[in-house]
């Protein structure tokens, strides 16, 4: 018998008649929060956590959206968006004179796409969301058409953030139900920051200093 053997022999005379492995313990955890996704009360709670964060949100109606994009983002000089998000959205940029760089990953360059390195010269990012949690403040990108790969979010010095009503959830295991395990995933709780043994807080040193947040109610 051998070092490993005899230290596992022991362990096993120790526990004695333990539960058998077959035995599945009780699980209690919850799958659903107390309030609908997209209700009044789930996004009023989403609203709270994100402020408590230091985002900036604001409740815009549809029709309203894309000139809040634009205004939001008037003075970023240019923007990166993904390929998938809305025309629209670019539209609202360009009428302001804003650069627009399209991330399409995999595709040949053509005018006015995002080529590598260009991240460290882009003002801001443009993307919609995958899901909101309410309970945490938590928006989740899960590289959509609409929300492009983790880099273009984690580079740029400002994210502007859509997220529309029903993307509301009021708790993480809700969101993890929605949520694919294959897909690459962002979760972001405010702006990036981070503190030092002082407590004294820094923002922007791993990503985006500004998060903006625009839900569609």
């Amino acid at each position: 018998m051998n070092a490993r053997e005899e230290i596992l022999a022991r362990v096993r005379t120790a526990l004695g008649d333990g539960p058998s492995e077959d035995v599945v313990p009780p699980r209690g955890y919850r799958s659903t929060g107390s309030h609908a996704p997209g209700s009044d009360e789930a996004l009023d709670l989403l609203v709270d956590r994100l402020e408590d964060y230091r985002a900036v949100v604001e409740a815009v109606s549809s029709a309203d959206l894309p000139s809040a994009i634009a205004r939001v983002l008037a003075e970023s000089g240019s923007v990166v968006v993904p390929d998938g998000v809305p025309p629209e959205w670019v539209d609202a940029l360009t009428s302001v004179g804003l650069e627009v760089r399209t991330d399409r990953p995999g595709a040949p360059l053509a005018t006015g796409d995002l080529a590598t390195g260009d991240l460290d010269t882009v003002g801001a990012v443009l993307t919609a969301c995958r899901v909101a949690i309410a309970e945490t403040g938590t928006i989740v990108l899960d590289a959509g058409a609409d929300q492009g790969r983790r880099v273009i979010t984690l580079v740029p010095d400002r994210h502007v953030c859509v997220v529309r009503r029903d993307q509301v959830v009021e708790s993480v295991p809700e969101a993890i139900a929605i949520l694919q395990a294959t897909r690459p995933q962002t979760w972001i709780s405010g702006p990036s920051a981070t503190s030092d043994i002082e407590l004294s807080r820094v923002e922007g040193v791993h990503g985006p200093r500004t998060l903006h947040v625009l839900i569609v109610a």
